[in-house]
């Protein structure tokens, strides 16, 4: 299993770039008749790639440990794309744990770890380096440091560097200078999500992530609030370096649409039409804007143009969209041990998230509860309930499904290569993931 070790390494073997699509290709489906026959590879340019696949390199793929299929709905591409500029607003609209899903098999099987060792190894290490170097407070370092310890899902410098890699192919410009700004950009990501759960712990008073007490609960919030400042301002400061005034353009948008995102979450007061509009553009703001706005910058310092921008824009607007529908779902039916933070958070929060507006069209006598912020005694036990007799979690999942089935439609306008595949691969991680 290929999973991220508590010192911040992927405990998985290297790949080189050559080996990884002599393997994907050899297992392409057009390339069936003889391992020994010469496999091609397009690009955009025109100029084919040449790899003369050999026996040794036909290995069977596994994919943490299970072999992964993507279920036949997935082929219903549902799901029309939104403007950069635009939050969706519609209704119709690293260690990664799976479960088996039902259904055919896909032939070629990548796991995106595996084919980006060379990325993710030290990835960790490199982000507790720069935190460490730019202070000499010992406890702030520790504070900053505290959720970089390799036991997150590693999902945004996961996809990041996927479609970093997937858009250098495309572009036919694999230089290792691009890999490296692109790699800040991951970075700069992760940085920015571990810096947001530092100051949710503060708002949310929680005492309890990642399966170990949180930051706020070992520290003061006066000094926890300040290492989350830290974490964004040496984030700040090394995406400064790349001298690129678009991409810092393009990133510093998420920061204002995360300070929004969590005023919506705070002061959400809207009425029952209004609901679903709203948690979508919350959810936006707060998740989905992060993958989106550092995939497209991945594409605007490998200098694409505004079409492949925009595709990885779109993208990573329906893997961030999908992956928080999932969760929302996720913390009505995992237990505490698999999620490593409580269940049922949300409601205790007072927070209405998609299985619980699903619900209230069945049961509209959670309407006040929701208005109410579930504050009154017996509120979030009796929601708790509705949602689960009730079909909102299945409406809930069907939703995340259709962002997912349009990730795979977007990721496939891209060149073919392992790259590539492994941005349809994510799609099947995250409607499948249990934590």
């Amino acid at each position: 299993m290929a999973c991220l070790s508590t010192s911040g390494r992927v405990a998985c073997g290297s790949r080189s770039h050559k080996l990884i699509c002599r393997l994907f290709l050899n297992h392409s489906p057009h390339s069936r008749q003889s391992s020994s026959q010469l496999l091609t590879g397009d690009t955009t340019a025109g100029h084919p790639r040449e790899y003369r696949a050999t026996p040794n390199q036909q290995l069977a793929r596994s994919f943490h440990g299970l072999t992964l299929g993507i279920n036949q709905d997935y082929l219903n591409l549902l799901q029309t794309s939104h403007s950069c500029s635009q939050p969706p607003n519609l209704r119709s609209h690293s260690s990664v744990h799976t479960q088996q899903p039902a259904g055919p098999v896909r032939e070629i099987q990548i796991d995106p770890y595996i084919i980006l060792d060379d990325e993710l190894k030290y990835f960790y290490d490199d982000v507790r380096d720069l935190l460490q170097s730019g202070t000499s407070q010992p406890e702030l370092d520790t504070i900053a440091c505290y959720y970089f310890d390799g036991q997150g899902k590693a999902l945004r410098p996961m996809v990041t560097m996927l479609m970093a890699k997937a858009l250098n192919y495309h572009l036919n410009n694999e230089s290792h200078q691009l890999v490296h700004k692109q790699r800040q950009i991951a970075l700069f990501s992760e940085m920015v999500h571990s810096a947001s759960l530092v100051h949710d712990d503060v708002i949310d008073q929680s005492d309890f992530r990642r399966g170990k007490p949180s930051v706020n609960a070992l520290w003061n919030h006066k000094k926890v609030t300040m290492a989350g400042d830290y974490i964004l301002s040496i984030a700040s400061i090394m995406i400064s370096r790349l001298r690129s005034d678009d991409v810092t353009i393009v990133l510093s948008q998420i920061l204002t649409d995360l300070v929004q995102g969590e005023f919506m979450q705070l002061g959400s007061r809207e009425t029952e039409n209004e609901r679903f509009a709203h948690y979508l553009t919350k959810t936006y703001r707060k998740t989905a804007s992060l993958i989106a706005n550092a995939l497209k910058a991945t594409a605007v310092i490998a200098q694409a143009d505004d079409n492949v921008a925009e595709v990885a824009f779109q993208y990573g607007r329906n893997i961030g969209l999908a992956f928080q529908l999932v969760d929302d779902m996720l913390d009505f039916v995992s237990s505490t041990e698999q999620m490593g933070k409580p269940t049922a958070a949300d409601l205790k929060l007072g927070l209405a998230t998609a299985p619980v507006l699903f619900a209230c069209e069945k049961y509209p006598e959670l309407n006040p509860m929701v208005m109410r912020r579930f504050s009154e005694p017996g509120d979030v036990e009796r929601a708790f309930e509705l949602v689960h007799k009730s079909h909102g979690l299945e409406q809930t999942r069907f939703l995340a499904k259709k962002h997912c089935n349009e990730a795979i439609r977007l990721a496939q306008e891209l060149t073919e290569s392992p790259y590539q595949k492994g941005l349809q691969v994510v799609a099947d991680l995250v409607i499948n993931r249990m934590k």
